[in-house]
């Protein structure tokens, strides 16, 4: 154990209690409980707590995953989101937390309305509340620069002692109304429902707090114990307290007065006039108090991480002392941010955003509690347990919550951490993490889909016919033109496996071999990737097409198209497309063949597409792929082109199978894009086409297996005068409709 954690469950628990129990339950709790009625306020805490609950559970529970640093909150945000937005919502927690202290600083004041009150009316002296909070705030300073945590929980202590004994007085207290009114739990009422959500924006932070304990957890014994007891044992109690409050009120007390006087529960209380305003005084202080111990450690924590642009800044924030490893420095920007806000006296607009940011980390755990639990990651293993549900609808609950209590804060509030993000991601490109907790539950979506498909047997007809393309290639240094076909296909409709090929045998240092080689891959993709990225080791050309077409494809479906390529100027890789094109045929794969170019792609002349007499199969895959591969930005300023070639005497009746496909829509390409191309007999198919297409970005050309078998890598040579050309053999005709 470090010498510095020094702290059992007590101070979390009490940090917790005393946050919750603050400065809106003695000032604008009657007022709540006149406004709607008692049951409105019970709903109103029941509400508050569907956030609540779910939260604490979710933080005890990632807190016995692993042990828990410095910066509570933070610590666990950026070890599950990743650094940048650990920092994100770290940085915004922070202010929130150092704005917190003015905040309750400023509440303090109230306590001693009393005293402002005689002041103005018997001396007509009108005093700011600025002659209490500024001393309060400069003590404040003083006791937790010089003392650090270990005097704020000994005084922490005494304040929820008398925190609690006020409670007491308040609940042995009665009133005439009392007496004589027959409120009970049947009588009860809903009220001004209408006003809901309005009196819920102001209660709910009443009932947050319960993560403040979980900021000392730098300084803990044993984070993994005092940090679920602590928080949840805080946040049960202080929810059983406002049910308890919320009665009391109610049957103490009328509508009007309760909604009237900011006060009331010292009209209450025993001796209410000393012993409220002294619990008021302990409630804020103690909130206070708690927010300005956990502040500094969020703020050293985020420093340690290198949070901010300066290495200087940073070293300077993460020190602590070496006498008691308190955040020294960190404490004191934290009591300069507060008293800033103390000397301006008003941070209501800022304490609407507060709850916002705090809103924002609470929804965050619940999040990352509910990912770990869909990820089933072998690696969380938390000896509290909670349920994926309460997680879900404490994420839910946290972002309806927002929008309820203002969307203008709540847009604001998104705003500004979008912002933050930008800035923090643009200083630490390299930081990465938030795939990581992602992938999991990615993961194990994908694992579920595919044991779905295969359970129920899912049939696909032609109709739901996509790309599912994976091509083998040993040419990744070479050109790019393969992979970017695939991700052509793969864009928006299809999906691609592009597998580079290392032709050895499987061995320990080929293997790290196709590592390295597919890292320096993917550090080479200079494009919007949409291709999924892998190697492949195998001693044979063969031997490697036969273990890729049966992998199973990225999509949980099978893959249903093969691509080859090769050189058109170094043609020598046709020999191996024409000895394994067997194999892949006899799998009733669409196969197809890239002959690369070393033109550039003349994006703007668009897509050439070639049909023949013998493409009745080929013709509909081959019109698809255009469609397909048009939908990819690259092609966003061309179109398609569709030659059909054809004998004079077919003429006539090939125009009409194409106007009849036009006007039915099945095929959704305007007449003039489409053009008979004669054949003459003087003249070769290939020059034809050459004629046609030579600056085409794109020329797709059909084949047939008797072609291949019969005239070998002659069907695929002569077309020297065009750029890339895609040669397509369908295994079966899909329907375009």
């Amino acid at each position: 154990m470090h010498p510095h954690q020094k702290f059992g469950t007590a101070p979390v628990f009490f940090t917790a209690i005393s946050t919750i129990l603050g400065a809106i339950l003695f000032l604008r709790f009657g007022f709540a409980v006149g406004t709607v009625g008692f049951w409105g306020v019970i709903l109103i805490i029941l509400l508050g707590h569907i956030v609540t609950i779910p939260t604490a559970l979710a933080l005890s529970e990632i807190a016995t995953n692993k042990r828990v640093e410095g910066g509570g909150e933070y610590y666990i945000v950026s070890r599950s989101f990743g650094l940048n937005i650990g920092a994100t919502i770290g940085l915004v927690l922070y202010l929130s937390q150092a704005v917190s202290v003015a905040f309750y600083v400023i509440a303090f004041t109230e306590a001693f309305s009393f005293l402002f009150d005689f002041l103005k009316d018997r001396l007509d002296i009108l005093l700011p509340r600025q002659v209490v909070s500024i001393p309060v705030m400069l003590l404040l300073a003083y006791l937790i620069i010089t003392k650090g945590a270990n005097m704020g929980v000994k005084a922490l202590y005494v304040i929820v002692g008398i925190l609690a004994f006020s409670l007491l007085m308040f609940f042995l207290g009665s009133t005439e109304y009392a007496s004589e009114s027959s409120f009970n739990l049947a009588n009860a009422e809903f009220r001004n429902m209408g006003s809901f959500f309005v009196v819920f924006a102001i209660v709910f932070p009443a009932f947050t707090g319960m993560t403040a304990g979980v900021g000392l957890s730098g300084d803990l014994k044993n984070p993994g114990k005092s940090i679920p007891l602590g928080t949840i044992g805080a946040t049960l109690l202080g929810m059983v307290v406002y049910f308890l409050i919320a009665y009391k009120l109610a049957a103490s007390a009328s509508p009007a007065d309760l909604a009237g006087n900011q006060m009331i529960m010292a009209d209450i209380a025993v001796w209410g006039f000393l012993v409220v305003p002294l619990g008021l005084a302990a409630s804020t202080i103690s909130s206070a108090l708690g927010s300005v111990m956990v502040a500094p450690r969020t703020l050293q924590a985020l420093a340690t991480d290198k949070s901010f642009p300066s290495a200087k800044i940073n070293e300077w924030l993460s020190r602590s002392s070496v006498k008691d490893g308190e955040p020294v420095n960190a404490s004191v920007v934290t009591c300069i941010i507060a008293f800033f806000f103390v000397l301006l006296g008003d941070v209501n607009i800022v304490a609407q955003i507060i709850s916002m940011f705090f809103m924002v980390t609470y929804g965050s755990i619940c999040l990352i509690s509910f990912l770990n639990h869909f990820g089933s990651s072998p690696s969380y293993r938390p000896s509290f347990r909670s349920k994926w549900i309460f997680s879900l609808v404490g994420f839910v609950a946290s972002v309806w919550i927002m929008f309820q209590i203002s969307v203008l804060y709540t847009v604001l509030s998104l705003t500004v951490l979008v912002l933050v993000y930008i800035y923090i991601n643009y200083l630490h490109k390299s930081r990465k993490g938030l795939e990581s907790i992602f992938a999991n539950s990615i993961f194990q979506l994908n694992r579920w889909l595919q044991v779905y498909i295969q359970r129920e047997k899912v049939t696909r007809t032609e109709k739901e016919w996509r790309p599912s393309a994976i091509c083998i290639s040993k040419n990744s240094f070479k050109y790019d033109n393969a992979f970017r076909l695939l991700n052509w296909l793969s864009y928006r409709f299809g999906f691609g496996t592009y597998l580079h090929f290392i032709k050895d045998y499987y061995s320990r240092s080929t293997s790290e071999q196709a590592n390295q080689e597919l890292e320096k891959i993917l550090k080479n993709i200079e494009i919007e990737n949409s291709v999924y990225v892998d190697t492949i080791v195998s001693p044979s050309n063969t031997s490697a097409i036969v273990q890729a077409i049966q992998l199973p494809g990225i999509a949980g479906m099978e893959n249903n198209m093969l691509i080859f390529d090769f050189d058109k100027e170094d043609s020598d890789e046709l020999d191996v497309i024409i000895d394994n094109y067997r194999v892949v045929n006899a799998g009733n794969f669409d196969i197809c063949v890239l002959a690369v170019s070393r033109k550039p792609v003349f994006y703007k002349n668009g897509i050439h597409v070639w049909l023949k007499t013998f493409d009745e199969v080929n013709a509909n895959l081959m019109i698809l792929m255009s469609f397909i591969i048009l939908g990819h930005p690259d092609w966003k300023k061309s179109n398609i082109k569709i030659h059909y070639l054809c004998r004079e005497e077919e003429a006539e009746s090939v125009q009409s199978w194409l106007d009849e496909l036009i006007m039915s829509g099945r095929m959704p390409i305007y007449r003039h894009n489409i053009e008979i191309v004669i054949r003459k007999e003087n003249k070769a198919i290939k020059e034809i086409i050459s004629d046609y297409s030579s600056e085409a970005g794109l020329s797709i050309i059909g084949f047939i297996p008797e072609d291949v078998k019969q005239n070998g890598r002659e069907v695929f040579e002569g077309y020297d005068r065009l750029g890339n050309v895609l040669f397509v053999n369908a295994c079966s005709a899909k329907i375009i409709d």
